[in-house]
């Protein structure tokens, strides 16, 4: 088993017992902090997303904070602020919920559109600047944030730019039945709320990290990324496919994808497996596909499905599937 795997696992199991019926979605989110990446979770009020973030960040262990997405909520909330001390007739600087490990935005589309621009520095260059200073964010800054779908009052489409910024979206779906019954009963019938894991040890993260960095990507699969990111900018009921951070993003989630299936090398497999997670939220579609009811994600799964697959010869690729 590679620490990649063993991470995946540890962390599924641990936050199963509290949050049933997304184990998938326990491993998006799991999969992309190990590719250093931000998660946007995206489904209807109510199905517990924000309980899933908040398990996930207990599980892992660090630094955790959390803002309530909000209309009137401005960038100086979320960056922090400058203030005079009187006592010592000098300034200091306030750190705000951005200086943490794991950072959970609720609601993000509630909030205003400045506000929205404010997390793109914080992202993808993982610092903040205010007054004209520049500070940086922790080494694991992580952020997951939830938004609502778009049809819902009150909210802000999120702008192409910071959508892009996130590696993964993961639509999270009411749960099976049988899981249902299981939430009520913990959480309506028995009000069980408290919920406490030992943090995982931060070497385990790193070892899997590592794994991930020296997992090989031959040029056949980089081919096969570029096919589907031409793929994606040429179809007639697209009208922004998938940009070169995103093409980026897939062959990355495809290493992480390979290393936790136990492999040292990506295979087509890997890439298709992660795409719906990178490509959907990142296709903008034309107002007629929109009025013929299609969605990105049907879309995204047309792309990579005519695209043609290289074959990889696994001999030379790497000797042997990876511990």
């Amino acid at each position: 088993m590679t620490a990649g795997s063993h991470y995946v696992e540890t962390i599924a199991a641990q936050v199963g017992q509290h949050v049933f019926g997304m184990d998938d979605t326990v491993g998006a989110l799991a999969m992309a902090q190990m590719a250093r990446g931000h998660v946007l979770l995206q489904g209807a009020p109510g199905i517990g997303k924000t309980l899933l973030a908040r398990t996930f960040a207990t599980t892992v262990g660090g630094a955790f904070r959390r803002i309530q997405g909000t209309p009137d909520l401005t960038p100086s909330d979320i960056t922090g602020v400058t203030i005079f001390r009187p006592d010592g007739s000098e300034f200091e600087f306030r750190e705000g919920p951005l200086f943490t490990e794991l950072l959970l935005i609720d609601e993000l589309n509630r909030c205003n559109p400045k506000t929205q621009s404010a997390l793109l520095q914080a992202m993808e260059e993982r610092c903040v600047t205010v007054e004209r200073e520049s500070r940086a964010l922790p080494p694991n800054f992580f952020v997951v944030a939830t938004q609502n779908p778009m049809d819902f009052e009150g909210t802000y489409p999120l702008p192409e730019s910071q959508i892009d910024r996130f590696l993964v979206r993961i639509d999270v779906q009411y749960v099976e039945r049988e899981h249902e019954a299981r939430v009520l009963h913990t959480h309506a019938i028995t009000a069980q709320r408290d919920f406490a894991a030992d943090p995982l040890d931060p070497a385990l993260l790193d070892a899997a990290r590592a794994e991930i960095d020296a997992c090989r990507v031959e040029p056949a699969l980089i081919d096969y990324v570029l096919d589907i990111a031409a793929a994606s900018r040429q179809r007639e009921d697209v009208q922004l496919g998938l940009s070169t951070r995103g093409a980026r993003a897939l062959v990355l989630m495809a290493r992480v994808n390979a290393v936790c299936a136990g492999f040292d090398f990506v295979r087509p497999d890997d890439v298709q497996a992660v795409a719906p997670w990178v490509i959907a939220h990142r296709l903008i579609l034309t107002s007629e596909a929109i009025l013929e009811g299609r969605t990105a994600a049907e879309l995204s799964d047309e792309i990579v499905t005519t695209v043609a697959v290289p074959r990889v010869d696994e001999t030379t690729a790497s000797g042997a599937p990876a511990g």
